[in-house]
């Protein structure tokens, strides 16, 4: 049996394995393969002959299957390091082990490792271990081998439903049935107190106003921190289509004494009315209360046409929570945590566990970057024109380290004048990197502005712009109020500021600087941990946030803005998003929408209480959103997501809180629905067979294509972490003419439109499809 104090919590259940067998490709003398299936630690399998080696579970019967935890032998030279997960329906034979639904990397640890994926059904699970986590391992041995299923599907939607329940408080406000299904997780249903007060059972039931497939319910107790009364313990489920003859109930049981979200699955049922029956009270209580903060429904899983919401690929493990990442050239993505893989404690580490991916073979490489003495957690990012990456403060508020892709080097930088943590820094048109805020780290309050250098390679402070245009209203004061601002660098070394405060502002960088007031975002209030893009030249879309840090609600506000004409900046709120989203991530495409992944409807940090499982697309065409394929993990704080240099989006991580359920130490790849033919297919891509791979601001390019193409755009590399990615931008580019499939393009020549750096160059048909980039450096 995996212990669960060190088992990464999936959001589905072990699937019990009675009578299940294993087969493995060779085992060392003294093992076995049905060892992994016999709820005994102390027993292993280990593989006698040269890896990769496999080893493949026999269900019985075909499952839903949507999870693996893999529990090391505890001899960390065995320990699997490069891992492929395979599910398939029918026996599995070399060379067809069924459908690769993740891979990735293992940290060499001893401690159990989940892999969550996308559901999907069949009756065998095949394990591939290609090799070891310790270098130069020849073995690999498995403890246990735990699945995970009966996977529960999307959440319906709530809106128009009405609530009935036999009890609740109305002589005091705040108790209604209603308040389960609100959307709010600190306003609860309470059944009545007032004396006298009716015991147990009681019930709620919601109409959902028509029959609907149901394959489950979720239930959100309430989250006081000192008051559990009515939790529910003992629990029925009812699914009907007549409010007065039930029927027998779809699924009994107890739920432990704790505030976590339960979810309960069950054979899908179809009916109008879902009711919850409370039995007992899970703390114990005798008084006969029964209490809900949400209840949910869970409904069936759509097939869903690639060609419409896109698709989500298997996740990928990591061997830590990326909470940074950059894609660098050579087609890599280097991603980072903290001091610890999985946990930002202890913080001031002097360390950095990193991770570097190579997009063309999967293979994810683990180094810990100790040369620096720099905890590179909460840090600043920007990527300098020469293509490095610099990373200040976080953990080590005084440490500034330089992320060389050339050879692939971490080495240090020259220390900020002021210690900070939770800042925003941006790269200049001239080269220059401007930062402001942070007050997470060091010292609380008087984190104004620095600006580097790259000729005197130093830091110095621009007196005339402090921290205080920038500070939102935020409960704790400065300490939150400073933080992850969303800076957009502009023509002639200015920076935009366009939020999280509702203020808008231009700052002015040469001398000792300045700034100047551009106005209110619209109607929108401070909006902390949502975000801002720029998808074409000058234009910027901004989505969702919450007014505070923590412990507030997230909104559906999206809003455009125009920075052409500094001396009027326009703001234009548009259509909401489909979900309220916080801690989310925004991705700029090559035709010019935008991606948004992940995030949550209440800000809070790592939770996954309220998680928004689809993504959802933004079309500058229409000015409106389309909702996307849903991810099979959640993404909230500290969850990343960037565009790869092959159209599709990477997003991965959130948590980063040691053993606590809400670390999410993997990530999947989103394939945009313009890399889909109609039919679901892949779509033929144009292909760039000739490019530079330099060009200046001003100048023009000539570029061969395979075939004709109808357009061509650049997307500027960059470095992202707590949401924040200020190097994203779109430059769509001009074509001056062309001869045969030949093209010159004009570049433009402001350089704080066209930021100097690494850029992607994408070519689009006349259907929309990308190819897959060339790199491009401009200067």
């Amino acid at each position: 049996m995996i212990p669960k104090d060190i088992k990464k919590v999936a959001a589905d259940p072990v699937l019990p394995d009675a009578g299940w067998t294993a087969t493995v490709d060779s085992t060392a003398p003294g093992t076995a393969a049905g060892n992994v299936l016999d709820e005994n630690n102390a027993t292993v399998w280990t593989s006698a002959a040269a890896l990769p080696q496999r080893l493949t579970i026999n269900m019985q019967a075909a499952k839903s299957v949507s999870g693996l935890t893999y529990l090391p032998a505890g001899n960390n030279a065995n320990t699997v390091g490069g891992f492929k997960i395979f599910v398939s329906a029918t026996a599995p034979t070399p060379g067809n082990w069924g459908t690769q639904v993740a891979s990735g990397t293992f940290l060499n640890s001893a401690a159990a490792k989940f892999v969550p994926f996308p559901p999907v059904t069949g009756q065998y699970v095949t394990f591939q271990a290609i090799s070891t986590a310790a270098v130069g391992g020849a073995v690999v041995s498995v403890a246990e081998l735990d699945v995970h299923g009966g996977g529960a599907a999307p959440t319906l939607d709530r809106t128009g439903w009405t609530v009935t329940t036999d009890s609740q408080e109305t002589r005091q406000a705040g108790f209604r049935a209603t308040n389960a299904i609100d959307g709010e997780p600190d306003s609860i249903w309470h059944t009545k107190f007032t004396p006298p007060a009716p015991p147990l059972p009681h019930w709620i039931q919601l109409d959902m106003q028509a029959s609907k497939p149901v394959s489950g319910l979720r239930y959100l107790p309430r989250q006081h921190p000192n008051n559990q009364n009515g939790t529910i313990g003992g629990y029925q489920i009812f699914v009907s289509d007549d409010p007065n003859n039930l029927g027998p109930a779809v699924a009994v049981g107890a739920w432990p004494a704790s505030q976590a979200e339960k979810t309960v699955t069950f054979p899908q049922k179809t009916g109008r009315y879902v009711r919850l029956t409370a039995t007992s009270e899970a703390y114990g209580g005798n008084a006969g209360y029964t209490s809900a903060a949400e209840i949910n429904v869970l409904g069936n899983v759509p097939a869903q046409n690639p060609k419409v919401a896109g698709s989500w690929g298997p996740t990928i493990g990591f061997p830590l929570v990326p909470v940074a990442a950059a894609v660098v050239p050579g087609n890599k993505l280097v991603t980072w945590a903290a001091g610890d893989s999985y946990d930002s404690e202890p913080q001031e580490s002097g360390k950095t566990s990193t991770a570097t991916m190579d997009l063309n073979t999967g293979v994810v490489t683990h180094t810990n970057v100790n040369q620096t003495q720099h905890d590179m957690f909460c840090p600043g990012t920007s990527t300098l024109p020469d293509g490095r990456i610099m990373i200040t403060g976080g953990s080590n508020e005084n440490k500034t380290t330089i992320y060389n892709p050339a050879n692939n080097s971490w080495a240090p930088g020259p220390a900020t004048v002021t210690p900070r943590g939770y800042q925003s820094q941006v790269t200049l048109s001239d080269g220059q990197v401007f930062l402001i805020g942070g007050s997470w780290s060091g010292a609380i309050g008087g984190k104004g502005s620095e600006i580097w250098s790259p000729q005197t390679n130093t830091w110095k402070t621009l007196p005339g712009i402090p921290d205080t245009p920038i500070l939102t209203a935020d409960p704790e004061g400065v300490y939150r109020a400073d933080n992850h601002s969303w800076l957009f660098a502009a023509p002639g070394g200015k920076v935009f500021h366009a939020g999280p405060s509702k203020q808008m502002h231009w700052f002015n960088t040469g001398g000792n600087g300045s700034y100047a007031n551009a106005g209110p975002r619209g109607n929108d209030a401070d909006a902390m941990n949502g975000n801002a893009v720029m998808y074409d030249i000058g234009k910027i879309l901004t989505t969702g946030g919450a007014p505070s840090y923590w412990n507030s609600y997230s909104t559906r506000n999206a809003n455009l803005i125009d920075i052409n004409n500094p001396a009027s900046v326009t703001v234009t709120p548009i259509a909401q998003m489909n979900h309220p989203r916080v801690f989310h991530n925004s991705v700029v495409l090559p035709d010019g929408k935008v991606v948004v992944v992940g995030g949550s409807s209440y800000a809070f940090p790592y939770s996954d209480t309220t998680s928004i499982m689809p993504a959802e697309m933004f079309d500058p065409a229409t000015n409106t959103f389309t909702p996307m394929g849903t991810m099979a993990v959640p993404r909230n704080y500290h969850s990343v997501a960037t565009l790869l240099p092959d159209g599709r989006v990477f997003s991965g991580g959130g948590g980063l809180c040691g053993t606590c359920p809400t670390n999410h130490p993997d990530a999947q790849i989103f394939t945009p629905p313009y890399l889909f033919q109609a039919d679901g297919s892949p779509a033929p891509r144009p292909a760039i067979t000739n490019a530079p791979t330099t060009a200046a601001a001003g100048g023009s390019i000539n570029v061969t294509t395979g075939s004709a193409v109808s357009s061509f755009s650049l997307v500027k590399m960059g470095a992202v972490t707590h949401n924040i990615n200020t190097d994203q931008r779109r430059v769509p580019l001009t074509t001056t003419s062309s001869n045969g499939t030949t093209y010159t393009l004009a570049l433009p020549a402001d350089k704080g439109v066209l930021v100097p750096g690494d850029y992607m160059l994408f070519a689009l048909d006349a259907n929309g499809v990308p190819s897959v980039a060339s790199i491009i450096k401009t200067s």
